[in-house]
């Protein structure tokens, strides 16, 4: 039986919608205000850089020739669906994973509004320690992988939980 919207997942899609406005409006407002590769220190070990990626996650297939693009539009596309799915057959009080998954479907479709749009994903927090830069990243990607921690978290509750149970 299908739970009603109020009681289902879905009542934490406004976690999705603020996620993904909040990544558009960052990302608008670096290509607005950067030349593409200039960056500007904020703090230390912190820099706003405008980069482009047209792979994925750490420049992950950049150099395949632009059938990437729409392969990971596809499967982010896929993603969310299944999420969506997983969102309403859920209870909302199972908030862990409803926010997990909210996270995961607003930067998902941040990043996919940034490949169907302009071929590449904007990226532009620039982390790093003395000469050591991580990759630069956006905000969807940080809502994705805090998504990815508290799904695995939750993982890790219900566990205890069917443990202390039985």
């Amino acid at each position: 039986m299908a739970l009603q919207w109020n009681n289902s997942g879905l009542r934490w899609i406004w976690v999705a919608l603020v996620a993904l406005v909040l990544d558009q409006a960052t990302k608008l407002a670096v290509m607005d205000s950067f030349q593409l590769y200039e960056s500007v220190a904020l703090i230390p070990s912190l820099n706003l850089t405008y980069v482009h990626n047209t792979g994925a996650a750490f420049s992950f297939l950049a150099d395949a020739g632009g059938w990437q693009r729409w392969a990971f539009a596809g499967f982010a596309l896929v993603v969310t669906t299944v999420l969506l799915v997983l969102m309403r057959r859920q209870e909302s009080s199972q908030w862990r994973l409803n926010l997990s998954y909210a996270l995961i479907i607003g930067g998902a479709i941040g990043n996919v509004i940034d490949r169907v749009a302009y071929g590449y994903v904007v990226d532009f927090i620039d982390f790093y320690v003395g000469s050591w830069h991580w990759p630069a990243f956006n905000i969807a990607d940080s809502a994705i992988c805090v998504g990815a921690v508290l799904m695995i978290l939750d993982s890790f509750m219900d566990g205890r939980k069917v443990k202390e149970a039985s």
